[in-house]
Parts: structure tokens; C-alpha cells; sequence
């Protein structure tokens, strides 16, 4: 938090430092030695406060930091042309280019985050079982960039392509979501026809870290109301479905680190399934690749990281070592790992770094 806090003032004082530039040297003779600073503040002030009305504060952050990032390559991209190539620019339009620049950047992003895509993926197994597609969704956050009814639109798109099971992992509802947003919205997942049924297993944002009176309802309640509407919640559970293949579901990984609880390890839970059947591992969090390798589960399903959300800073969670896979697939010894963008996001309303997606896996038989 301090980091991101200190970033902030550095990009709000930087662009407060250069935004006088873009009036003009006649403007700025006027204002004197100390005015345009104390100018481009109130600039750069008035642009967060038009932000944080239009959309919120965390991303008038995002945008000003963005902005400032721009700027400050864009600087120094024009001054190493003005001096390689002995150049003198009339006009500063360095501004005016990390401007444009930003503005492209932060619109991409906010189309990425609202405009839900499919993502495919085909893997194959030695082990016996039928040709199984599996629908996945992960991070849909209610009420950040899709209400009920736009909750409800998507699962139709994921409906069309006819998958054998649902999987959900974790982050469905975040404290932000209403209790009448929470209860439409799960009905309408109990709604959705699949061949084997919709199975789920919580976030670290689905339990609330602002308690139940801030959002209406609490943890104990959405499960209730999951289970109510035919949703299988997996608890560190293992579920064998048609006699040909396990969903084995974990508890968050936030459990053992921010609420000093414990969940079972891959081996527990492994210890009394039936190693030649295939096993589907829903696990929030990606952060236990190795003992997952370890067990030989066939398949793991995360979620959690946005896929990295924000350009350049997406692969920030794999190298300080808080994930082990950021976005994509992966596949150790013989385990394969997916981890999904999320068919949303949390507080900030852009992805610039990845997209919003639902994803479709088809599981094949090797030769």
C-alpha cells in the first residue's frame, strides 16, 4: 500500500511539474518562478477529482500513475532526440504524446476488462474417460463491471458452448456486492445446464473482509444460497462424478495465511482417491504448484491474479515469488495448471496487461 501511495504523489507531483509546459513559454513567462508548479498541481488535482467522480479513486490512481509513467518516457525519448539528432522542438510535445499515449492505453484497458472473450484450451490424458469439456470462470467479483443481469448474459455464452461441468474458482462475489446481487446471480448459475453440474470453491474475496453488515450478507449465507440452487461448494472435498473422473475443491489458501486456519495439503485430500481415475483440482489461489505436481493430480484450475491486470506490472506476482503462475498454461511433470485472467476484476477497471475471459477445456484421450 505505501508503495502504491508513494508512487502516487511522485506521479501527481511529476505531472503537476510538467503539465505547465503544454501552455506554452509566453504562458508560462507570465505565471513566474513559482505559479506554474502551484498551476499544474491544480491541474493534476482537478483531473483526479473528475476521475474519482466519474469512475472512483483507486482508479483515478491507476490513471494518474499511468499518465505519469508515459510522461516520463515520452520526456525522455524527445530529449534523447533533441540531443542525438541536435534538434529543437518548437512546441512540448512530449506532453501532449504521453497524453495521447495514456489515453489509448486506459481505453484498451477498459474495453479488455468489460468485453468478456473465450479462451480455449485442448489437453490430452493417458487415463480412461470420456472426451470432457470443462467450463471455467473465476474472479467475476458481482457488481464491479457486470451486474445480475450481465452476470446472467455470460453464463448464457458459456451455456451455448455445451460444457459437461461448470467450474467456479473462487472470487464470485467480492464486499461490494449486494445481497439482491448476490441471490439473482446465483440463481441464475443454478440455472445453467450442464451435463454434470456447477462446482465451486471460495476466494479469499468471497468470505468479505469488510464483514456482512457491510455488504448484506455473509459467508455462511452465500454458501447456503449456493447450495440452495444446486451448486456443489467443495470445502477441501473430493466429489466423484459418473463412476470416470474426481473434482477435488481446497480451501483458499488465505485461510491458512490471513486467517491463521489450516486446509488440508494435496496428499490429505489424494490419500483415498482412486489414482487411475483423472483429478480436477479447483484451487483459488496459485500458489502450490509443487505439491500439486507432487500428488500427479491431472488437472488444476486457478484463478486470483487478473492475469497480472496492468501492463508492465502483470508478471510482478510470479517474480517476488507470491504466485506460480501468472496467466496461461503450464504444465509440470503431469500435471497441467491453468490459470485464468478472471471473467472480471476487483477495484480497478482496467486490464492492460491481460483480458477478461471464460474459459473452455477440452480433455482428450492420448494415444
Amino acid at each position: 500500500m505505501w508503495t502504491v501511495v508513494t508512487l502516487f504523489v511522485a506521479s501527481a507531483s511529476y505531472i503537476g511539474i510538467r503539465s505547465p509546459n503544454l501552455l506554452g513559454s509566453d504562458f508560462l513567462a507570465e505565471l513566474g518562478k513559482i505559479k506554474p508548479f502551484s498551476f499544474g498541481l491544480l491541474i493534476t488535482l482537478g483531473t483526479i477529482g473528475i476521475i474519482t467522480l466519474c469512475i472512483d479513486f483507486i482508479n483515478s490512481v491507476v490513471c494518474i500513475i499511468s499518465l505519469a509513467l508515459f510522461w516520463g518516457v515520452s520526456d525522455l525519448v524527445f530529449w534523447l532526440i533533441q540531443k542525438i539528432g541536435n534538434i529543437t522542438f518548437e512546441h512540448y510535445y512530449a506532453g501532449w504524446v504521453a497524453i495521447i499515449l495514456t489515453l489509448l492505453y486506459l481505453s484498451i484497458g477498459w474495453y479488455l476488462d468489460h468485453h468478456v472473450s473465450q479462451t480455449d484450451y485442448t489437453l490430452t490424458t493417458n487415463k480412461e474417460i470420456p472426451n470432457l469439456k470443462i467450463a471455467l470462470f473465476a474472479d467475476s467479483h458481482i457488481g464491479t463491471t457486470f451486474n445480475a443481469t450481465g452476470f446472467a448474459k455470460h453464463l448464457k455464452k458459456i451455456e451455448a458452448q455445451n460444457p459437461d461441468l461448470l467450474v467456479i474458482s473462487g472470487d464470485y462475489v467480492d464486499d461490494g456486492t449486494s445481497k439482491k446481487e448476490m441471490i439473482e446471480s446465483t440463481r441464475a448459475l443454478g440455472q445453467t445446464k450442464t451435463k454434470y453440474g456447477v462446482f465451486y470453491v471460495f476466494g479469499n474475496h468471497d468470505k468479505g473482509y469488510c464483514g456482512p453488515e457491510h455488504r448484506g450478507f455473509s459467508e455462511q449465507e452465500l454458501e447456503e444460497e449456493l447450495k440452495k440452487n444446486g451448486i456443489i461448494v467443495l470445502r477441501d472435498e473430493a466429489v466423484l462424478v459418473n463412476d470416470a473422473f474426481y473434482v477435488i475443491g481446497r480451501r483458499d489458501f488465505s485461510e491458512e495465511k490471513e486467517q491463521k486456519g489450516k486446509r488440508q495439503s494435496m496428499k490429505e485430500l489424494t490419500a483415498n482417491l482412486d489414482k487411475n481415475k483423472y483429478m480436477i483440482v479447483l484451487d483459488h489461489q496459485p500458489t502450490d504448484f509443487e505439491n500439486q505436481a507432487k500428488s500427479e493430480v491431472d488437472l488444476v484450475l486457478c484463478g486470483h491474479t487478473h492475469g497480472g491486470q496492468l501492463f508492465p506490472f502483470n508478471q510482478v506476482g510470479k517474480w517476488i515469488g507470491a504466485n506460480n503462475l501468472i496467466y496461461g498454461h503450464e504444465k509440470r511433470n503431469k500435471t497441467d495448471f491453468i490459470v485464468t485472467s478472471g471473467i472480471s476484476a476487483w477495484a480497478i477497471k482496467f486490464k492492460t496487461g491481460t483480458k477478461s475471459e471464460f474459459v473452455i477445456i477440452n480433455i482428450k484421450q492420448g494415444e
